[in-house]
């Protein structure tokens, strides 16, 4: 009699394969759906941006004798940066604009498309800032600036 009862063991081994097999043809049609595939092409879309939060990352390391910091300018020329320095603060600025233009005289076409994209990070330090001992350098997609502590006078308490 108990041979006629199919073993746990030879049913489990031919049940498993096709439950597999209809999730995983589930999970696959799934992913070439519509809302996932354009889920999709957003995310490379986000991984393509040099800066997709709108910004850029800016390091800013307290020394002994001086602050520096350091943004991380992928694939921006130099040309495009700006710096600006107010007693205690320091501004970094990217400005972009692109003027494309396309003319078709025979079909009586001109297209033109103009676009301006700017950057900017500011950053306060709890001192002020000469600007003539300020050094900045930008190689390799990063921009440092090296800011020298000032040293103020040192005042002798009387008894």
């Amino acid at each position: 009699m108990s041979s006629m009862i199919p073993s746990d063991e030879n049913n489990n081994k031919k049940v498993k394969p096709e439950h597999f097999k209809d999730f995983f043809r589930s999970m696959n049609d799934l992913i070439h759906e519509k809302p996932v595939k354009g889920f999709l092409q957003s995310m490379d879309e986000f991984f393509n941006n040099p800066f997709p939060s709108g910004g850029f990352p800016v390091q800013v390391r307290d020394l002994e004798d001086e602050t520096i910091i350091s943004a991380e300018l992928p694939g921006i020329k130099k040309e495009r940066i700006r710096l600006n320095i107010l007693p205690n603060q320091l501004t970094i600025t990217i400005e972009n604009h692109e003027v494309e233009a396309k003319e078709d005289l025979n079909n009586h076409f001109f297209h033109k498309k103009v676009s301006q994209q700017r950057l900017s990070r500011t950053i306060s330090l709890p001192m002020v800032i000469n600007e003539r001992l300020v050094k900045a350098s930008y190689r390799d997609g990063l921009l440092t600036i090296r800011i020298p502590l000032i040293k103020g006078k040192t005042i002798n308490i009387e008894d």
